[in-house]
């Protein structure tokens, strides 16, 4: 079950501008924890089905190890230059592992479509490459928060900002 957003409803994307934001967008950034408890940052190309956000992160990565350790996981998508353009959507949850790790091709119906939608978006090919050092993780966000300040310019006029 995802939580709702509470605050800023009135700059939160509808369900449709956040899929059509993610579908666009193409880096996110990974917030995992350390085993000592901080947080780890990294930048990862992704893919949203509508459902869940799909990664495709190196095995040998301290963001791998992290997630193996502690699957609790944060993503953030966003863009804008100036203060009027920011726009974002933040996704939090657990991670899944989906297929073998590294993911070297074997068959696997769930990651079908993923891999697809992926090459295409990424890498403009029809198939996935496989390099024998990446594998999937998948969040199924149990809470999703966005913001569009573009919204805010209609918000001001409207006498109710």
């Amino acid at each position: 079950m995802t939580v709702a957003q509470r605050r800023g409803r009135r700059i939160m994307m509808s369900p449709k501008e956040r899929d059509a934001f993610l579908a666009e967008q193409r880096t996110c950034r990974v917030a995992t924890v350390a085993a000592d408890g901080r947080p780890h940052v990294s930048a990862l190309w992704f893919a949203w089905d509508g459902t869940s956000l799909w990664l495709y992160s190196i095995t040998r990565s301290r963001r791998w190890a992290e997630l193996r350790r502690d699957p609790r996981i944060a993503v953030v998508v966003d863009d804008g230059e100036e203060y009027g353009e920011l726009r974002g959507v933040e996704l939090s949850g657990t991670a899944v592992f989906v297929g073998e790790a590294p993911r070297t091709g074997e068959p696997c119906p769930e990651l079908d479509g993923v891999e697809r939608l992926f090459a295409r978006k990424n890498f403009g090919l029809d198939s996935m490459p496989h390099d024998g050092r990446h594998a999937w993780l998948r969040l199924t966000p149990d809470a999703i928060a966005s913001w569009d300040f573009r919204k805010l310019a209609t918000l001001q006029g409207g006498g109710d900002g």
